[in-house]
């Protein structure tokens, strides 16, 4: 078989997988974001007016839409590759000759596409709590959203990797991930907070891609977009090399 179907193979896979429930994969973050935007927008942000010249809907949308695309971008891969571990399938990927970033951008690419189309489906969500979503970069919008995608579905497959029992699977998202999430910038400006815990902000990188999305659609940002971008994209950069060593080294799946 060569690289290019077995490539082809594992992302067919790993798309039908969660196509087929899409019930369970796609229509949750519907229910959930627009919670979001009830509670928060609505109730709330009719109290709060506007933030740096926007209604607060407005400042909360780009923050939501990439709140879903970190969880199950990074949930796909997290889940699935352990699933295949657990189930020995794996095996059969390291004894054939299929190089170890085939079976990475395989996998990556199951959680990246979910992540994206689950983005989707919260945008068009958001459209029934305003009049409009603005676009000020659509570049902007689509790089930030596909480069999220990718470094929380790097960060998933490390997981996988790691995890020992499927518990160890809900450990990050539960107390690590979510707390990032929601002190990222998301539901604020950083600059309504005093200027020490400004300063802690800027060691959590989800701040970086909240306010790169955020500057994608209403063209407000408390980060320099550039800067915002550089950490991401280095941030991919080391992922991308610790899961091909850990591959290679088979940390985590030759026991």
């Amino acid at each position: 078989m060569s690289t290019s179907t077995t490539l082809y193979t594992i992302v067919y896979k790993e798309v039908h997988r969660f196509l087929r429930i899409w019930p369970q994969t796609l229509l949750p973050p519907a229910i959930t974001t627009s919670l979001y935007f009830l509670i928060f927008g609505r109730l709330i942000g009719d109290r709060i007016g506007t933030i740096n010249g926007v209604s607060y809907m407005e400042y909360i949308i780009p923050g939501v839409i990439l709140m879903s695309v970190i969880s199950h971008s990074y949930a796909n891969v997290s889940s699935s590759f352990y699933s295949t571990k657990f189930q020995r399938h794996v095996e059969e990927l390291l004894v054939a000759p299929v190089p170890n970033w085939v079976i990475l951008v395989g996998y990556l690419s199951g959680g990246i596409l979910r992540g994206l189309l689950v983005g989707g489906v919260v945008t068009l969500i958001s459209l029934m709590f305003v009049d409009k979503v603005e676009i000020h970069s659509l570049f902007i919008i689509l790089l930030t959203a596909c480069l999220t995608a990718t470094l929380f579905a790097l960060a998933g497959f490390i997981n996988a990797m790691l995890a020992e029992s499927f518990d160890h699977i809900s450990l990050i998202p539960n107390f690590i991930l979510t707390p990032l999430n929601y002190l990222g910038g998301v539901f604020y400006s950083v600059s309504m907070l005093p200027e020490i815990w400004q300063k802690i902000s800027l060691a959590n990188p989800i701040l970086y891609m909240v306010n790169s999305f955020r500057y994608g659609f209403i063209g407000v940002s408390d980060i320099t977009v550039e800067l915002a971008l550089a950490r991401i994209i280095g941030f991919i950069i080391f992922l991308i090399s610790l899961s091909l060593w850990m591959l290679s080294k088979g940390i985590g799946i030759r026991n």
